[in-house]
């Protein structure tokens, strides 16, 4: 069958339902967002944003020396090597990426599976890497409980290891926007991966200015997710 990109005949149930999960996902992160309920999953994603450091490092034949994310959802990936205008917009894009990548894995429970058996991996060896107790415990925590979550899918009727990809997804795309903005749009954060590549970049584009281009990127990534999750469900 060929892909429907047209959304003839949308919206279908499946098609409205991932639409009205999104956006109610939406609204209570955005109500929630001060609140220490988010707190995990604003960690995850700045596990994310690290992880796709060490990514992009070890794929231009760098070392990843550590890795370590805080309490008050800073993190920092120590590396050695690799190509350096590289590894910096990684950590922004790689995690909005992610987010796009677990939107679309929502979409069918085996892909949901997969994306959720990834996670445990990548959480597993950064478990190894962790620099601190605050990733350790968070690597542990999520590997629990995305294990106890697909337990239930498997187990019992409680089947809900689609809509926690999603959540997780939708999570990672809007705090990887906000964090562009707050990091170097609003606050200009001096020692930001924007301002330390606008300092390696020969164009005139400064930190805030890289900003803007990788917010819009990130953005780019979200609204792509939502529309082939469309086709997709289509």
């Amino acid at each position: 069958m060929n892909p429907n990109w047209e959304l003839k005949n949308c919206c279908q149930h499946e098609q409205v339902v991932f639409l009205a999960t999104i956006g109610v996902f939406t609204v209570v992160i955005l109500a929630l967002w001060r609140t220490f309920l988010l707190t995990p999953f604003k960690l995850i994603t700045v596990f994310l944003h690290e992880a796709s450091h060490a990514i992009a490092c070890k794929l231009t034949c760098g070392e990843v020396e550590g890795i370590q994310v805080h309490a008050n959802e800073g993190g920092v990936t120590q590396t050695r090597g690799g190509v350096y205008w590289l590894i910096l917009p990684a950590g922004y894009l790689g995690s909005s990426f992610w987010g796009m990548v677990l939107i679309l894995a929502s979409t069918k429970l085996l892909t949901s599976r997969i994306a959720a058996g990834c996670l445990i991996l990548s959480l597993l060896i950064v478990l190894f890497i962790a620099k601190n107790w605050t990733l350790r415990g968070l690597c542990i925590g999520f590997i629990v409980f995305i294990a106890i979550v697909w337990v239930l899918q498997e187990k019992t009727k409680v089947r809900i290891l689609r809509y926690i990809i999603l959540f997780i997804g939708v999570m990672n795309s809007l705090f990887s926007v906000y964090d562009i903005y707050d990091d170097l749009i609003s606050r200009r954060v001096h020692s930001s991966d924007a301002e330390k590549f606008a300092e390696l970049c020969p164009c005139p584009c400064n930190g805030a200015a890289w900003g803007v281009i990788w917010g819009l990127i990130s953005f780019i990534f979200l609204c792509g997710a939502i529309y082939i999750g469309l086709v997709i469900l289509s």
